[in-house]
């Protein structure tokens, strides 16, 4: 789960209000004292805290005349506040299938805009998009190299050059190149520099005048905390940003500044990169997001993960095999290989309300894994007569008896 360590704090100070038998202005001020050390120490500005602190005491002054659980009353408004904090009202492009959307990426070097670019293009493809990436960055070496890698490993189109200089060349051409063959998402990744030039913003609005982007997305490093807001104001001002993605928030304990930073500049998090892996990356969703982190769970997201990967017509077909008692190894295989492709385990238990960091304890993800990946292994290996041998479910009781 991303910024475990904040995640763990506020946990630590709802569960206050659940165990106090007595909840008045004194615990109050205790637990959002607490509440705003984490958030500071995790790199949010003062300005948010103390707003989050004077909004949730206002609405628990309303409480005091009001029958109820306060503190299910208390969540909900804690939950509302930090929500707030990341929610912007600009709403993302929208993409149009059967129709070319050009999608420009901008960001300084370092922040892992190169591998963001092959994640993105890798959520579209798996959702059945056509997909393709352009690069245009020719100032730091090994670019191309580093997107021709990535984009093969995923099976993706790509295009690039090794002799040609001009980004905006590279950039106006792989786009029209792509356009001609009728794909559907092209995402141009631009040049990035070790601070913001006026080089780096000039070249930007070069590439945007001539691929004329349907969207510019602003990668973001997490690691740089508070930074991030001058960062994305800069950026704003030389583009028209309408989203941004922000990376290496697998355990950063600043990303809490990144979260804000954003939420300040009014552009929409679209998605959050938690790994090197391209699966590392999911899309972001405010209360979502806030909801896993105090370890609340967030079942409508994992339905919709369900809907996603799983196969309504097998699951009725299994469902009816289970009423009559019987289960395949074709069958378990088949649950598996669902399991794995909604995710990794650990951010899928943090989905289901208390299981977070028990069901599988922290740092055994990816041991737990590869034991199912193991047991695909074995199945694959059966013959068809060994994988649909169907057998019978005997069903076991017992019987407690008075010594």
């Amino acid at each position: 789960m991303v910024l475990t360590e904040l995640g763990l704090k506020l946990k630590d100070a709802m569960t206050k209000f659940i165990k106090a038998d007595v909840i008045d202005k004194k615990l109050l001020d205790a637990v959002l004292n607490e509440i705003g050390v984490a958030l500071i120490k995790s790199d949010i500005k003062i300005t948010y805290v103390a707003k989050l602190q004077k909004n949730i005491r206002s609405q628990f002054e309303d409480m005091e005349e009001e029958s109820g659980n306060k503190r299910l009353l208390i969540q909900r408004a804690v939950v509302k506040e930090l929500q707030a904090m990341l929610t912007s009202q600009k709403k993302p492009y929208a993409f149009k299938k059967g129709k070319p959307n050009v999608v420009m990426f901008v960001g300084l070097q370092g922040s892992g805009k190169t591998t963001t670019c092959t994640k993105y293009a890798y959520q579209f493809k798996k959702k059945g998009w056509k997909v393709a990436l352009v690069c245009a960055d020719t100032f730091r070496a090994g670019a191309f190299d580093q997107l021709k890698q990535n984009a093969t490993k995923c099976q993706i189109d790509f295009y690039g050059s090794y002799t040609e200089m001009d980004p905006v060349k590279i950039a106006e051409e792989g786009v029209e190149f792509f356009r001609k063959k009728n794909f559907e998402i092209i995402i141009v990744d631009t040049s990035g520099r070790h601070k913001q030039e006026e080089a780096l913003f000039d070249e930007m609005k070069q590439v945007a005048a001539v691929t004329n982007p349907d969207e510019v997305i602003f990668v973001m490093d997490s690691h740089i905390g508070q930074a991030c807001y001058d960062q994305a104001s800069a950026f704003k001002k030389a583009v028209d940003i309408g989203s941004v993605i922000i990376t290496k928030l697998d355990g950063n304990a600043k990303g809490g500044g990144a979260l804000a930073a954003v939420a300040a500049t009014e552009s929409p998090i679209v998605f959050i990169g938690t790994g090197e892996h391209f699966d590392d990356f999911e899309a972001f969703n405010p209360e979502s997001f806030i909801k896993r982190l105090l370890g609340l769970g967030d079942i409508k997201g994992l339905f919709e993960k369900v809907k996603e990967v799983i196969s309504t017509e097998k699951q009725a077909k299994l469902a009816e095999n289970l009423q009559k008692g019987v289960f395949t190894l074709r069958d378990m295989r088949d649950q598996y290989t669902s399991v794995l492709k909604m995710g990794p385990l650990d951010k899928v238990v943090s989905m289901i309300p208390g299981l977070a960091n028990t069901m599988i304890p922290q740092g055994k993800e990816k041991e737990a894994s590869a034991k199912i990946k193991k047991y695909l292994c074995m199945m694959d290996s059966m013959t068809d007569d060994e994988l649909d041998k169907k057998k019978k479910i005997k069903y076991v009781t017992c019987r407690l008896e008075k010594r």
